[in-house]
């Protein structure tokens, strides 16, 4: 599938691909927790994050959605490089206020980059792309030659 996008070459989460064990590893976050103030496997998932996106496609265009809850649009870039689509930005953590002790933190914050590879030749010069309650929608118009041709078959 063309739509696949790229990730970065590590892993966000170690303990994605090990399904039954994340209830175990709950609980050894919430010893070392208990003991040390913070699990040692909590860095590894907070460094970076990838907003969830959908992406579909029309006879038209490509559609591509991404959910980016509370950043304003200074705090986001969307580029295109050949047939590269990029959307990169940054969501910058509060700043704690004195007296202030989380019991438990969940929200997401830094910097983040997807990139996808885009199934077929867009034009560039009329992409559109709106930033409302969160989600970023971009529409990326085909270009004719990208566009579905039917074919009609001669009959002898």
């Amino acid at each position: 599938m063309d739509l696949v996008p790229s990730r970065p070459f590590r892993e966000i989460d170690p303990w994605r691909s090990f399904g039954e064990l994340s209830p175990l590893r709950r609980e050894m976050d919430s010893i070392f927790r208990r003991f040390f103030g913070k699990s040692p496997f909590e860095k590894a998932v907070a460094e970076e994050w990838l907003p969830p996106m959908d992406i579909s496609e029309t006879e038209d265009s490509i559609l591509i959605r991404a959910e980016l809850p509370g950043l304003e649009v200074s705090d986001i870039d969307v580029s295109i490089q050949g047939d590269r689509l990029t959307i990169k930005g940054e969501k910058k953590r509060e700043e704690e206020k004195k007296g202030e002790h989380f019991h438990c933190t969940e929200r997401f914050c830094g910097s983040f980059q997807r990139s996808l590879r885009l199934p077929t030749t867009v034009r560039t010069d009329k992409v559109e792309a709106k930033f409302e309650k969160g989600i970023l929608a971009i529409t990326l118009p085909k270009t004719e030659e990208g566009k579905t041709k039917e074919i009609k078959i001669a009959v002898k």
